[in-house]
């Protein structure tokens, strides 16, 4: 990379620390194994802070699924009530505005490619509180839409039985809804394999990648590397909205979320997206990758979809990734994939440039469209290419 150019970029995110408008960065960028860090303001270990990284939990826990599927103890086509008993038998809302008891019989069964593909039938309805009555039923059941909170989070088995009392939003392959389809799928791992969460993804994910800091809370001895986590509040002051110490990833959770539960640090999810990067080496196959980082999606399935306007109108959805379809800004590369995460982070992939790039701050977004930092920080990154 440009040396100019990538002190240009490093410049971009010093702009943003020192405005205020995030209280610290790493920045992580990989061009063809070469390895640039930047690690700037409030940070408690520097460019080794563990960061709480959120939705960036999803891709991992459908690489987990992908290795299960690769050993054929998970088919794609596979019905998950044989290992869900809860979500067997699911009703569909007639339709979205629809009272709670106006269902219909769901037209097949929820598969295993519907909770990969996000399209198993249920998720964040992107409208306010109170625009459909299945949202006060939703927040009832307390699984309300909102940023992680696994404090108080029921476990896995109350989470599903509480989900199965709920009519789906969609018919199962119908449309892309965002978020619960991975939480589900974390519960499927632990059914299929016996084991929780955690323990199979460290046993077949982070050990064979070296990732020693990724988990879904963070040990005593390491708890004064968790950077403080920040919101917004409506009047646009910083609040803290998780502490380091004594905060809700400082103990093991109940429930450990494939949708959101992770921390990481820049190294460790280099080495995810590294290992993606490269072809799956040591954790899955080739064609497995090249599925995962494909567009999976029907038109059908994303009209009216997506988390802002015009969302689907260049990019796709893989497995538990968004992929790029249309160039319509520098960063945007056709074939580039990744996701973000709510809580202030982002990693992506671009085979077509050789590109590894990890985001990690400690301030929530406000938006599903994310701060001016996150596209500042893509564009700035791409201009240091050769």
């Amino acid at each position: 990379m440009d040396q100019v150019r990538l002190a240009r970029h490093r410049d971009v995110m010093a702009r943003h620390v020192d405005s205020g408008a995030v209280p610290g960065i790493v920045s992580l960028l990989d061009h063809g194994g070469e390895t640039h860090v930047t690690a700037l303001g409030d940070l408690p270990a520097g460019a080794d802070t563990i960061f709480r990284i959120s939705s960036m939990t999803k891709p991992v826990t459908a690489v987990a699924a992908l290795v299960l599927v690769e050993e054929c103890v998970l088919r794609l086509g596979d019905p998950i009530g044989d290992l869900i008993p809860e979500l067997a038998e699911p009703r569909v809302l007639r339709a979205i505005d629809s009272p709670i008891d106006d269902t219909v019989a769901a037209r097949g069964p929820i598969t295993v490619r519907h909770l990969l593909t996000s399209t198993f039938g249920h998720g964040v309805i992107m409208a306010p509180p109170g625009t459909y009555p299945v949202q006060a039923a939703i927040a009832a059941a307390g699984l309300e839409p909102g940023p992680p909170n696994p404090a108080s989070t029921p476990d896995s088995t109350e989470f599903v039985r509480l989900l199965g009392t709920l009519p789906l939003l969609s018919q199962p392959g119908e449309k892309w809804w965002y978020d619960t389809a991975y939480d589900v799928l974390g519960v499927l791992i632990e059914r299929a394999t016996g084991q929780r969460l955690a323990e199979f993804l460290a046993e077949r994910v982070f050990a064979p990648l070296g990732m020693r800091d990724t988990g879904f809370h963070v040990g005593p001895g390491e708890v004064a590397r968790l950077a403080t986590a920040y919101s917004t509040t409506d009047s646009g002051e910083r609040t803290v909205y998780d502490p380091a110490e004594g905060g809700q990833w400082s103990t093991p959770p109940a429930f450990q979320s494939g949708a959101g539960g992770l921390v990481s640090t820049a190294a460790d999810y280099l080495a995810f997206l590294g290992m993606l990067r490269r072809g799956g080496a040591p954790v899955l196959s080739r064609p497995s990758v090249l599925t995962l980082s494909t567009d999976q999606l029907t038109s059908a399935q994303k009209a009216g979809g997506g988390l802002v306007d015009g969302f689907f109108d260049t990019s796709g959805w893989g497995f538990g990734v968004s992929v790029v379809t249309a160039r319509d800004d520098i960063h945007k590369t056709p074939g580039r994939f990744g996701w973000e995460g709510g809580l202030g982070t982002s990693g992506q992939v671009d085979p077509a440039e050789d590109l590894i790039t990890v985001l990690l701050t400690q301030q929530a977004w406000t938006s599903p469209a994310g701060p001016r930092v996150y596209s500042d920080f893509l564009t700035s990154a791409y201009q240091a290419l050769d």
